[in-house]
């Protein structure tokens, strides 16, 4: 199984642990932000939690119990909803999966912790194989820092000091950083690759795709080959708005990290373990990273954990450094932590067993098609993802340059709309994501469908009084 032997792996030198994962695609961002996420309790059965909101200047925080079964959340009033954005873009088993409460319960009844420092391991994380390295963390934001880290340390070890800039592009998550004074001035950006936002008039995407390649380009030599270590992307954007890459776009983007002997490091935190009908976004877009970033369906939500994956090259780098400084001066009190990893293998069992990436591909055509269908609403201007990813963005006139005023909240408008009937998404400024669990049925799909045209439908006409009031 493609990951079933990450959570047994040896640690050696430090946390660094061998394991066997996505390697036959390794050659083998979200940089250091603060995550809001959902703060979480549960019970052994019902999965108890206490819900906080992802919170947007708009939003005011508000907490309410609840339980939370299969796709479904449950207010303290005991209104169901449909989560449509599974938890955050985590919950891909749902929220009652008996299989890993057990594991977590017997790993609590037998080593509820201990640290992974100074060659020691939890039995959970232990095996060896002989592929590649691992670096458990606690969450995506944490993988991503701990590149950065492990990138300098690279470039130390190979005796290039200067090889220390990172790039990422344009809105993506990793420059969400407004009002903490981040990025820091190691961070460049590129152009974003949205196609429908950004292409010039009659240019193709491949065309699209060429600019942003020369732009890159022309980036990497200004600032000087030497200087810049690594590009930082997620295969498709998530938090950023859905954005999948234009056509040829890594192929060329690739070309040019390869000529300039620069990294390329996967943000695969939303995208992988079958978001998008692929393990990894990285097999759907023909991506061949150098390091890998992974959290979130890892542990279907159910626990704290992340890791960097790390190509062979970079590992025996890596050890070889810290063989010869005599330690490896990075690492985590929870890294590798015995619960979070045993709920983790037990997810992976699961995701094999259960066909994930095969039921994703089944059930997505209906899925895209069915929110796709709307396109022609007068209020959309942009619908696009994947697999069982999906984001739709509100303009005017179908016009990325005609967007409605920040005050008339129509984002907000639709959210309240969807959850009056019953379901949870994620609003983002005028743009709804919809990330449902991937246990999600085709009924349940239907039902997503039913309410999204609901919940246009009112918005529509939200916006034609907000017209007329302007007028």
């Amino acid at each position: 199984m493609m990951f079933a032997n990450l959570l047994r792996s040896t640690l050696k030198n430090t946390q660094v642990v061998t394991a066997g994962i996505l390697m036959k695609h390794l050659q083998v961002k979200r940089s250091s932000t603060l995550q809001k996420e959902d703060s979480a309790t549960k019970n052994a059965k019902g999965c108890k939690i206490l819900i906080r909101s992802h919170i947007e200047p708009s939003h005011k925080a508000d907490g309410f119990s609840t339980t939370y079964q299969g796709p479904y959340v449950y207010d303290s009033n005991g209104t169901k909803y449909l989560d449509a954005l599974a938890g955050l873009w985590c919950t891909t088993l749902g929220g009652s999966e008996e299989r890993l409460i057990a594991a977590a319960t017997a790993q609590l009844n037998t080593l509820p912790f201990y640290h992974s420092f100074w060659n020691h391991a939890s039995k959970p994380s232990l095996s060896t194989t002989k592929m590649g390295k691992v670096f458990f963390t606690s969450s995506g934001s944490e993988a991503n820092d701990t590149q950065v880290k492990l990138v300098w340390y690279y470039n130390n070890a190979l005796g290039r000091p200067t090889k220390k800039k990172f790039i990422a592009l344009q809105n993506s998550i990793s420059v969400m950083h407004q009002g903490f004074d981040l990025p820091t001035p190691f961070v460049l950006h590129t152009d974003c690759p949205h196609y429908w936002r950004f292409h010039l008039p009659g240019e193709t995407e491949e065309e699209f795709s060429t600019r942003l390649a020369d732009n890159l380009e022309k980036l990497i030599l200004k600032e000087g080959p030497e200087t810049i270590a690594a590009f930082m992307v997620e295969p498709l954007m998530g938090a950023g708005g859905v954005i999948p890459p234009p056509k040829t776009y890594y192929e060329k983007i690739q070309a040019i990290l390869k000529k300039y002997d620069i990294l390329l490091i996967a943000d695969e935190v939303i995208c992988a373990f079958g978001r998008l009908g692929t393990m990894f976004g990285c097999d759907k877009y023909g991506i061949k990273p150098d390091l890998v970033s992974i959290a979130k369906a890892f542990s279907s939500g159910y626990m704290p954990i992340g890791a960097v994956l790390m190509s062979p090259k970079i590992a025996e780098v890596i050890l070889s450094y810290s063989d010869k400084l005599g330690f490896f001066a990075h690492g985590f009190t929870f890294s590798g932590h015995p619960v979070s990893c045993a709920v983790a293998l037990e997810v992976l069992k699961i995701y094999k067993e259960r066909n994930i990436v095969e039921q994703v591909q089944s059930l997505s055509p209906r899925f895209q098609a069915g929110i796709r269908a709307f396109f022609d609403s007068p209020i959309i201007g942009d619908i696009r993802g994947t697999g069982l990813l999906i984001g739709t963005e509100f303009t005017d006139n179908k016009s990325p340059n005609s967007p409605f005023p920040p005050q008339w909240g129509v984002g907000e408008y639709f959210g309240a709309e969807c959850k009056k009937h019953g379901m949870i998404v994620r609003c983002a400024g005028n743009i709804i994501v919809l990330s449902p669990p991937l246990i999600i049925t085709p009924q349940e799909i239907d039902k997503i469908i039913s309410i999204f045209e609901k919940a246009l439908k009112a918005t529509e006409e939200r916006v034609k009084e907000l017209k007329s009031e302007k007028k």
